[in-house]
């Protein structure tokens, strides 16, 4: 049979002719980047002139669109189509959320077999760089967006992440059918890899699924996640995945900035506690009391960024997609290191106390000896 490439994939398959296009959906890569303390929306509006999403547009698993909510939804900006090497063009946009992170999101369309979308899906985790191509494109969004943006940072901390959203399959399966029949391909577009997995990767990789009809499918991986629904119900997901993305790098910033506030303390105290070191701690108490408050209110932003309200299927799909991007751990990471700089406060705060109350009691003393040196003189 005759084999023709895909132009949009860069690969070998069989013409749809042949009915070996059993899959129909888009390939998606979000790129994210923290670029800021935060982003002033309202004045970013004024000077882009774009749109704002709601969550309230999407239609959820259930007619109940107000149960899900951004308190602050953020402002989309479409972009122009990014070519590849390959020749493969995407269509994109950017999204700026006001904790000051920025989302780049990138769609491929698809057709073609399972063989293919393994392929296609290892090719773009481990070969094109995302990165790169995001990144130029976010500095020349930002050129305009700058006077929105509130401290922005010299270095960028990123994130990426891939969803495979697969509208059709031929014979219409049920999740349970998918899972079966397809679970192997499914865990391999999930990790990104070429090869079959063991049974114990595989395993592994397909625990952390959810379905909310017979007939939709949601398999979330660290790296990337599959999702077999219509366009209408896939967008709850991807919209949560990407949040749920955006706060593990708002928590990776928080924990290398305290990790840094922290060596520095230590460093500070290891130049000794006498009296002039102790009397020093003031100032370098109010730095790090004043850091532990603003991380404090910037991580409880990022964190309620989004509520939900009796809508239990998304809060369970978040809670599931934020445990396996590792958002609970760096939590609990920024967490640990708040309060070991809580207690390192207070610490510094005693000795300070202590010095201060030394000197008042020693300046009490010699103006008793200067009193009683006076009295003996008769003066």
């Amino acid at each position: 049979m005759m084999l023709v490439t895909d132009q949009m994939t860069g690969l070998t398959v069989r013409p749809e002719s042949a009915l070996e296009t059993t899959l129909r959906g888009s390939v998606l890569v979000l790129i994210q980047f923290d670029v800021c303390e935060e982003i002033r929306l309202d004045r970013l509006r004024e000077i882009v002139g774009t749109r704002t999403l709601t969550l309230e547009q999407i239609s959820f698993k259930h007619q109940a669109p107000g149960y899900v909510r951004y308190q602050r939804p953020p402002v989309v900006e479409p972009i122009e189509p990014l070519v590849l090497e390959s020749g493969e063009s995407l269509r994109g946009e950017i999204k700026y959320y006001d904790y000051g992170v920025l989302s780049v999101v990138l769609e491929l369309p698809f057709s073609g077999d399972w063989d293919t979308l393994v392929k296609l899906g290892s090719r773009w985790v481990w070969d094109v760089d995302f990165e790169k191509h995001a990144s130029k494109i976010a500095r020349k969004c930002l050129e305009k967006a700058a006077p929105a943006l509130v401290k922005p940072y010299k270095d960028w901390l990123s994130e990426d992440y891939f969803i495979f959203h697969v509208r059709e399959v031929a014979g219409t399966p049920s999740a349970a059918e998918l899972v079966e029949t397809q679970g192997a391909r499914i865990a391999q577009i999930i990790r990104g890899e070429n090869a079959v997995l063991s049974d114990g990767e595989r395993n592994e990789a397909l625990q952390a699924k959810i379905s909310y009809y017979p007939t939709d499918l949601t398999v979330i991986g660290w790296n990337g996640t599959f999702i077999y629904d219509t366009a209408a119900g896939a967008e709850t997901a991807i919209q949560l995945l990407e949040y749920a993305n955006s706060q593990l790098l708002e928590f990776r910033h928080y924990d290398e900035l305290l990790t840094r506030e922290l060596d520095g303390v230590y460093k500070f105290l290891d130049k000794g506690t006498g009296l002039l070191t102790r009397w020093k701690l003031a100032r370098a108490a109010t730095k790090l009391h004043t850091v532990l408050l603003d991380v404090a209110e910037l991580t409880e932003h990022a964190d309620n960024a989004i509520k939900f309200l009796s809508d239990m299927f998304s809060a369970r799909l978040y809670k599931l997609a934020a445990a396996k991007v590792g958002v609970p751990d760096y939590k609990d990471l920024v967490q640990e290191k708040l309060n070991a700089a809580e207690d390192l406060y207070r610490f510094m705060v005693d000795q300070f106390n202590q010095s201060r109350a030394f000197v008042l009691e020693s300046l009490v003393v010699i103006i008793l000896v200067i009193e009683l040196v006076f009295l003996f003189r008769g003066k």
